[in-house]
């Protein structure tokens, strides 16, 4: 089976799984948490290099304050009790977003667990948290465009590529399939740029429910998709002069 290479998922579902139960949002954010632990158990055990996880968009500050702040502490609390197990799993963890936001007593621990896991290099987990595809893309613009105030580089020498590499993960390939939970048909500015050529695949399956069953359905999925990049899939069916007349 084909497998690919960087998986992003957006994590949704979790409130509605919760209120479906009769329970507060919370209980479904907690639960995503062995949802978290099985998506990466299985991308060691399948050795798929790379995950990103939307977990906190630049959005969901409109939420109510109270599961603001219960996201930022189960956050917190994840990361630090989690830190040694994803060091002893070769797991590099790698915060993405704008943290400037974010208290000292987190950005200290994000910036441990970051240094403690660098090395590492069995899977590559992105987390996103306060993170948004328009942010990233206009944090790049703003850093190539200090490059050219800078005299730099000049206007001209600005491609698609040397534009990439200011995005928020420029290390890692983009993504070669996106998995939404929830039913939601939308990537809700998650990856903008990123995304242009990745397999979406969308799933009713609420996310604390998402599971290593789950995540075999949609990988069974991915390898089924024939990725062409813009090209066809036989170059011999190329279209002649004769054709074009016609």
């Amino acid at each position: 089976m084909s497998l690919p290479h960087h998986v992003a998922i957006i994590m949704d579902g979790n409130g509605r799984w919760a209120r479906k139960r009769l329970l507060p949002r919370v209980a479904g954010h907690q639960q995503a948490l062995e949802s978290v632990r099985a998506v990466i158990s299985t991308c060691v055990k399948k050795g798929i290099p790379c995950l990103t996880l939307f977990t906190f968009s630049s959005e969901n500050w409109r939420r109510p304050e109270s599961e603001v702040n219960f996201l930022f502490s189960i956050f917190l609390k994840t990361l630090r009790s989690e830190m040694q197990a994803l060091h002893e799993n070769n797991v590099r963890l790698k915060v993405v977003g704008d943290i400037s936001a974010f208290s000292n007593e987190l950005k200290n621990t994000i910036q441990d667990v970051e240094e403690l896991t660098k090395n590492n290099t069995k899977l590559r987990l992105n987390i996103a948290f306060n993170y948004g595809g328009r942010w990233d893309i206009l944090q790049a613009m703003r850093s190539v465009a200090k490059r050219v105030e800078n005299h730099e580089i000049a206007a001209h020498d600005i491609t698609e590529t040397l534009f990439q590499q200011s995005l928020s993960m420029a290390d890692c390939k983009d993504p070669d399939l996106f998995i939404r939970t929830s039913g939601e048909y939308r990537i809700s500015n998650f990856l903008l740029w990123q995304l242009a050529y990745t397999e979406l695949y969308f799933t009713d399956t609420y996310f604390p429910d998402f599971r290593e069953e789950q995540f075999e359905e949609a990988l069974s999925a991915f390898s089924l998709r024939n990725r062409r990049f813009g090209s066809i899939e036989d170059m011999s069916e190329t279209i002649g002069p004769a054709e074009i007349d016609a």
